[in-house]
């Protein structure tokens, strides 16, 4: 039982209360079996491991089992058009559900491997939309039996650890084919890119506008894409995550980089709760770098999940990331490795048009050992720079190849070099000579790009300052400049990217290159394992790919624009009904940046605006201003919001941007406060608060007549209409009337209208008024004998209601039920909370006296302990208990002491159970009685006696101390009373030595 109460107020006497190793794979079949191959790591033949025990037939796995794709070859070839400009299909991506269609398994084959596994006692955790992927999750024996395997434990070869493996690939008695099955070992965990490097003490080099010249927020704008007003309006950038993070940080770290605060949308995959672990620095860094490149996105999704070995939480936040298909750049920072099934989700978002930048690692040279990072084709592969900038943060200086192991800060570099796992040379990557770098000229090359990996500041841990290095840098700056790229395709009519390599590489090759990259010609990514590769050369190479971006530039190869309108933005015009409205006016600018003269054209232009001009011509380098102004029409519109898209033609490229105008047409009367008042009191009154002054204003240019309706008899005004003078305001008084006085217990609320008569609108003004009787309970209804939520306000109902008698549900499966029972805790009713995925609430609006503690009791019952589950309870909107995952506990009564601080307060009781139920009752709300001292009942040579009023559900502590001055007090006693008042007795002696003092502490 968790316990909160208010800091103790302490009283003396007069006493008051107080308170990995992959080849590509196939899968094997004869005669209704399969081998899955790809599930033992290689590691146990290359370095000969012995088991070292079987893995206990208790322990539970989770599995992904993962179907193949159908029509490859087709698929293939799509992908190749989507990047040809001469393709029909050029940049005509698919949705999640026309590329499940046409490339998904089908139906058939993703039931009956349904259909399987919960035959076969593994129990289905997860299914998906897109057919790629089933969740399934058993214990080790089941596993074993389904798999035709035994799980041994072994000892990792290259870390302090051991981790679980299968002896032999798996087979699996299904005909519908499986591509790989992931989850039967831990050999690889997956692990952040990002490293701290030293405390916020000694200079650095970069010349940052952070603490000590570290690089953060403007910072990385003014090196990469200087001059560029693009800031991701209208992107989503979303990031792959395997931990939480703390919100606060990246509020903090905005506030110190000058930053607007973003939109961070958070997305939990597998049920994972979102609490910080010991990634949290990662996935703040990531936030941090995107929202420094990209200032204005539209969100930045954060996909987290559980980092939990042999889980399967990887290829569920890929595949939960491609059938969202909300993002269009995605980044992660995390080392994931490969297998069959990331392919398949890799493969989805490229035919979406979603471009995932992964980070290419911290070990420096790749080589044929046990580290790998993802290195798959359809993915863009972004390595590190050291980036050092002139003056405070003001402008690019220089880049290096980021390596710790050269400048011996640390044991870490960017990685690259040719991947070991057998993937073929992308056709991206054929035409660049890789041997003089050496590259392989038939095998997959990483990096692609790069950025920079080194000297970044950022806020973690809860508040944490930090300096921190890695590629996990370099993979969300560049994911926030794609998102600037996309802006700009967006607005000048063209289709978004899509996965960027093609674009990159053909700018790479081409004539252009060094004007729209920053070649890397100095360092190396060298390590302690790899003394000899790889070296940074002029173009290509595998430290830094290409290099990093040259923004100005490679934004306008990339999204080229002829006709440059701006503002990016449109306009927002709002006035009262009948004017004026302001601004009155808005105005664009059309710049010809192109090569040729063009002819322009401006449609969808709405009755109450008109623009200087519809069409026209523009020579190169010029600029045309077009005005679009308010008119009398929109004088005539009626209260509302109105928007047009105007649309800006360029005949010769024949392309369309759009920009947006809106008008809000608000009433004339402006009447404040928005709100009427909540008052409460006892029969016969008074009620506080008693009356409230509304002030009208009239915000046009003509006199005003407004009138009050709906006036109820227990309220008075002091006028019910009247004139406001043009620009002039007024103000009414509304008041409890005498028959307030005469209302019985209950709940009264009212709607007042206040009519505009020149504008024909009304508008409401809302009153509550609580009544109770002296001594009635304060809580309404809180066992809920009513038989309903009477008293009560349910928001959220899925499987929540009020039940009679012992309630009976299965808290197994069909296959295996458990029946569990729970009876109320007391009377005939009990109010259950079986709200799946998000918690439902159960609300009551209290009458209380300012400044008055009160005891609030309520008892709540985890009746079988299953995952997820959640309860909490709010005071006030501030919440006192929240736990998550709750054991089985039977009936248990929390209690906490909470203070009123007016008329009226409100409590919130939430619930979560997934997917049985948790159970409440008996909710009482008591005020605590003012702890004074009574005459002392008597004092004798041996003592004293005193007495004060109790609340029989609270502890009481009475101490004493020698001098007020010592810190510590001696416990006397502690006193659950049974009756009030309570008697005490101490024993020392009237006028005695020395000299004692008592104070008085109540716990909850």
């Amino acid at each position: 039982m968790n316990q909160n109460r208010p800091p103790s107020r302490l009283f003396f006497f007069a006493v008051s209360a107080a308170i990995i190793l992959l080849p590509i794979f196939t899968f094997a079949q004869t005669a209704g079996k399969q081998v899955v191959r790809g599930s033992v790591p290689a590691a146990l033949g290359k370095f000969n491991l012995q088991p070292l025990q079987e893995l206990p037939a208790t322990n539970q796995l989770r599995l992904a089992i993962g179907l193949p794709l159908r029509n490859k070859a087709a698929l293939g070839l799509f992908l190749q058009q989507l990047q040809d400009p001469a393709s029909t299909n050029y940049h005509h991506y698919l949705t999640p559900q026309e590329f499940t269609e046409q490339f998904g398994p089908t139906p058939a084959d993703y039931d009956a491997v349904v259909n399987f596994a919960k035959a076969q006692g593994l129990s289905v955790t997860g299914t998906y939309s897109n057919r790629a992927l089933v969740d399934v999750s058993a214990d080790a024996g089941t596993v074993e039996k389904v798999f035709h395997v035994k799980m041994h434990s072994y000892r990792h070869p290259t870390e302090n650890r051991n981790f679980f493996a299968p002896d032999t690939e798996p087979s699996i008695d299904l005909d519908v084919p499986i591509l790989h099955i992931g989850g039967l070992d831990d050999f690889y965990i997956p692990r952040p890119a990002l490293a701290t490097k030293l405390n916020l003490s000694e200079a650095r080099p970069a010349s940052g506008s952070g603490p000590i010249g570290l690089l953060m927020g403007a910072d990385f704008r003014n090196a990469y894409v200087p001059g560029v007003t693009l800031n991701g309006t209208g992107q989503t950038v979303g990031l792959f995550e395997l931990d939480g993070y703390h919100a606060n940080d990246i509020t903090t770290y905005e506030n110190d980089a000058s930053l607007p605060h973003a939109n961070v949308v958070n997305v939990y995959v597998d049920n994972y709760n979102g609490a910080a672990g010991n990634g949290n620095g990662e996935v703040a860094l990531d936030i941090e770098m995107v929202v420094s490149m990209a200032t204005n996105l539209n969100s930045v999704i954060v996909y987290e999940a559980d980092n939990e070995p042999g889980g399967g939480e990887v290829i569920d936040v890929l595949n939960r990331i491609v059938t969202d298909d909300i993002a269009k750049q995605i980044s992660s920072s995390w080392g994931i490795g490969d297998n069959p099934s990331f392919d398949v989700a890799y493969q989805q978002m490229a035919a979406q048009g979603q471009t995932f930048f992964q980070a290419s690692g911290d070990n420096g040279a790749y080589y044929n050992g046990i580290p790998q990072w993802a290195d798959d084709t359809n993915i863009t592969l972004v390595g590190g720079t050291t980036l050092t900038m002139n003056g405070s943060g003001s402008s690019y200086a220089s880049e290096t190849v980021w390596n710790g192991f050269s400048t011996g800060e640390v044991e870490l570099a960017g990685g690259g070099g040719v991947n070991f796992n057998g993937i073929p040379i992308p056709s991206y990557q054929v035409g660049i000579n890789m041997i003089p770098v050496g590259g392989d000229n038939t095998l997959r090359n990483v990096p692609d790009v790069a950025m920079n990996a080194d000297n970044i500041f950022i806020v973690a841990d809860n508040g944490t300052r930090e300096d921190v290095v890695g590629t996990s840098a370099a993979a969300p700056l560049w994911a926030g400049f794609l998102s600037l790229v996309n802006q700009q395709a967006v607005s000048s009519g063209i289709s978004t990217m899509g996965f960027i390599n093609p674009a990159i590489y053909a700018l790479g090759k081409s004539a252009n290159y060094t004007a729209n990259f920053h070649d890397i010609t100095v360092g190396n990514n060298t390590n302690l394992t790899v003394a000899n590769k790889y070296f940074a050369a002029a173009g290509y190479d595998l430290c830094t790919g290409f290099g990093t971006p040259i923004g100005p530039a490679m934004i306008k190869s990339l999204a080229p624009l002829s006709l440059v309108i701006q503002p990016a933005a449109g306009y927002n015009v709002s006035g009262p009904a009948g004017g004026p409205f302001t601004p009155g006016s808005g105005t664009f600018h059309l710049i010809n940046d192109g090569t040729n003269a063009l002819s322009w054209s401006l449609t969808n232009v709405p009755p109450w605006l008109t623009a200087s001009a519809t069409n026209g011509t523009l020579p190169i380098g010029v600029t045309n201003s077009i005005q679009l102004t308010i008119n009398a029409a929109a004088d005539a519109l009626p209260i509302g919001s109105y928007s047009a898209t105007l649309l800006f033609s360029n005949a010769n490229a024949q392309t369309v941007q759009s920009r947006s105008f809106s008008l809000l047409v608000f009433d004339s009367l402006s009447i404040t406060p928005l709100t009427g008042f909540l008052s409460a009191g006892a029969t016969n009154g008074p009620f506080s608060p008693g009356s409230t002054n509304f002030l009208l204003i009239n915000a046009s240019t003509n006199v005003l007549s407004w009138s009050l309706l709906d006036l109820p008899s227990w309220l008075a005004a002091s006028a019910t209409n009247g004139t406001v003078p043009d620009s002039g305001t007024d103000s009414v008084q509304i008041a409890f009337s005498a028959a307030a006085d005469a209302l019985s217990a209950g709940d009264y609320s009212a709607t007042i209208l206040f009519s505009n008569a020149n504008a024909q609108t009304v508008q409401s003004r809302s009153f509550l008024l609580l009544v109770y009787e002296p001594g009635a309970p304060l809580i309404q209804n809180g066992g809920f004998e009513t038989g309903d939520f009477t008293d009560w306000t349910l928001n959220g109902n899925s499987f929540v209601n009020v039940v009679s008698g012992p309630y009976t549900y299965n808290s197994g499966s069909s296959s295996k039920p458990f029946f569990t029972t729970v009876n109320p805790h007391s009377g005939n009713y009990q109010a259950i909370f079986g709200q799946p995925y998000s918690e439902a609430f159960l609300s009551q609006i209290i009458p209380t006296i300012p400044g008055q503690l009160y005891n609030l009791s309520l008892w709540m019952n985890s009746p079988d302990g299953l995952k997820t589950n959640e309860f909490s309870v709010a005071w006030n909107d501030n919440t006192i208990y929240d736990r998550v995952n709750l054991p089985k506990s039977g009936w248990t009564q929390l209690t906490f002491v909470v203070a009123a601080t007016a008329n009226i307060s409100t409590l919130e009781i939430g619930g979560r159970d997934d997917p049985t139920l948790m159970a409440l009752d008996d909710v009482n709300l008591v005020p605590i009685p003012s702890v004074e001292l009574q005459t002392a009942l008597g004092t004798t040579a041996n003592g004293f006696t005193f007495s004060w009023n109790a609340l029989t559900n609270l502890t009481y502590q009475v101490q004493s101390a020698t001098n007020l001055s010592q810190p510590t007090w001696i416990t006397v006693q502690t006193i659950k009373p049974t009756m009030s008042p309570v008697i005490f007795t101490g024993t020392n002696s009237a006028g005695g030595s020395p000299q004692t003092f008592y104070r008085l502490l109540v716990l909850p």
